[in-house]
């Protein structure tokens, strides 16, 4: 597998000229500009020189269980060891608890290189992170106090526990229980596709579990939210005696072979003692604090994967020399044949738009305490990063096996594995049909459409400043109001229209976010074609997916029944 290049100079402009990082300077009073090159340049030090090359052993060697213990790749536990020692786990979090309370901007930044570096290995600081979040924001203070510092510097990881084997996405069907015991709780059920569920990286793992009471009520408003240990903590507040809570399997997956996917057994004895975060029966309420943070994450990985693949197309492209063209006596290498060329340009082109949407909502996310116009928008952006973006990557990795030709097929080359990896990711943390219908039947909705109308006006102002594409992009800007309006009214069909809908959001969004860049006295000639290529040859697609949701304008129109 080729070398790994962190996208320094890309991922500076976007978070500078178009996510506009200055404006978090007074609301983060640890950082300022002058903070920002030596991040990227560390960040990309550590994901090139010490994540990337353990790529190939995750994918080779496969983490085992033996006797309710996970193994992870052995190469793994030093690159965690690097990244603790490196502080890489403390960005974001609050100086209380051993942070350095940076903006979530600059980790998201760091994140892209780890996970385009290693993904299966980067699922475990970003269950870590998540679980970090859902207890700093719901727990009480004694939690917060036992559990943060160590977490935050990494000693300890965390874990996400929610799906059952008779669950699945239907969170309201979980059966696990929690059953009062003094201070804390005695917890019984299994969990499913629990990622980085156990290891031997950290010295505890901490898990979040959703679990029902004896006395709550059915549904998701019967769900309460505990943390589970892996060992019970001594007088020191050090990890001591075993906890009730095993893997007791492992999933053998299609690809991120590197990343344990464990079947947890908690209280397969007396129970695996656990604590409340937050306030009985409201467990979903916190673990969405969990799940919102991992969306954007996933959309994250999305982004990542698709980097790593495209540069791999790119170096083999100019590298590998076959057939000629059209003035040319001798053979040319493959870049120079004009289907390549299309396929290089329609993957670059898409990766800068999603680049440029996640850093804008990565910015979004960190003002989003400011006032509820960033918590409104955040929530906006959010089904988009994760639906619209993890899309995309399949059809940038996918183009990237094509653009190796037969040598994309065999495994050896390497982007199979990206791949395999990059295929969860429409998956987890809730499938790109449920971002669609949380946008549309959530996000949408829930204030008709008054979110969405000022994100096109600020679109529409924006674009009266456009060099080139200025009718084009407002025409497509245009139908996207038509859309909101048609589902809003009733016009089409939500449940159908939305999947639609998010992936007509993400094109137009994106093609915002690339004229923008245009505007930049900073912008490169490469940005610049990249932008025309974007306008010319994916903003289309827009047109489909207007048409898509226009077109789901009667309830069950399309019955599957029909299919059988």
């Amino acid at each position: 597998m080729s070398g790994y290049r962190y996208p320094t100079d890309d991922v500076r402009f976007c978070l500078e000229h178009i996510a506009g990082i200055h404006r978090l300077t007074e609301h983060f009073p640890n950082y300022d500009s002058e903070l920002l090159d030596p991040i990227l340049s560390e960040a990309a030090k550590f994901s090139e020189q010490l994540v990337a090359p353990s790529n190939r052993a995750g994918d080779i060697n496969w983490p085992t269980i033996s006797d309710k213990a996970v193994t992870e790749t052995p190469e793994f536990k030093a690159v965690y060891e690097a990244m603790c020692d490196g502080a890489w786990t403390t960005l974001s979090a609050p100086e209380e608890y051993g942070g350095q309370a940076l903006p979530r901007a600059l980790e998201v930044a760091v994140n892209e290189g780890i996970q385009s570096a290693n993904l299966a290995f980067s699922l475990c600081p970003l269950l870590t992170q998540g679980a970090i979040d859902a207890i700093e924001t719901h727990a009480n203070a004694d939690l917060k106090a036992t559990y943060l510092p160590n977490m935050i510097s990494g000693r300890w990881t965390g874990t996400m526990n929610l799906t059952e084997p008779s669950a699945g996405s239907d969170l309201s069907a979980i059966k696990t229980k929690a059953i009062p015991d003094g201070d804390g709780y005695r917890i019984f059920g299994q969990k499913i596709f629990i990622t980085w569920g156990d290891h031997q990286m950290s010295d505890n793992i901490i898990h979040l579990v959703l679990a029902r009471l004896p006395d709550a009520p059915e549904g998701v408003r019967g769900i309460s939210l505990f943390l589970v240990p892996k060992f019970l903590l001594d007088e020191s507040g050090e990890p001591g005696v075993r906890n009730d809570a095993y893997a007791i399997s492992l999933e053998h997956k299609l690809g991120i072979h590197g990343s344990p996917t464990c079947v947890m057994q908690f209280g397969d004895g007396d129970g695996a003692i656990g604590y409340l975060v937050g306030e009985e029966n409201k467990g979903l309420m916190a673990m969405f604090t969990m799940m919102n943070n991992a969306r954007q994450s996933v959309g994250l990985q999305g982004l990542a994967v698709a980097e790593r693949a495209y540069q791999m197309a790119l170096d083999y492209a100019f590298d590998r020399t076959q057939g000629v063209v059209k003035g040319s006596p001798e053979k040319v290498v493959i870049a120079k044949h004009g289907d390549v060329s299309r396929m290089l340009w329609q993957m670059a082109s898409s990766l800068s738009a999603m680049r440029a949407l996640m850093y804008v909502a990565s910015v979004e996310s960190d003002l989003k305490g400011v006032d509820a116009k960033h918590q409104k928008r955040t929530d906006l952006y959010t089904p988009i990063v994760k639906g619209w973006m993890t899309e995309l990557s399949q059809e940038i990795v996918s183009t990237a096996v094509q653009v190796h030709g037969g040598m994309g097929f065999i495994e050896e080359t390497g982007v199979a594995q990206l791949l395999r990896d990059a295929r969860i990711l429409p998956i987890y943390e809730g499938t790109n049909g449920i971002q669609a219908l949380d946008l549309v039947g959530r996000k949408l909705a829930a204030d008709k459409g008054e979110g969405l109308k000022a994100l096109i006006y600020e679109m529409s102002q924006d674009a009266e400043s456009f060099v080139g594409h200025k009718d084009l992009f407002l025409a497509h800007l245009d139908q996207l109001e038509v859309a909101a309006k048609a589902i809003l009214n009733g016009e089409s069909v939500a449940n159908t229209a939305a999947y639609d809908f998010m992936m007509m959001a993400g094109y137009v969004v994106g093609a915002w976010l690339m004229l923008k860049g245009c505007q930049s006295s900073e912008v490169k000639q490469d940005w610049q074609t990249k932008t025309e290529f974007y306008v010319n040859h994916l903003l289309p697609r827009a047109n489909t997916h207007f048409a898509g949701v226009k077109s789901f304008n009667v309830e069950d129109q399309y019955n599957a029944e029909l299919l059988l």
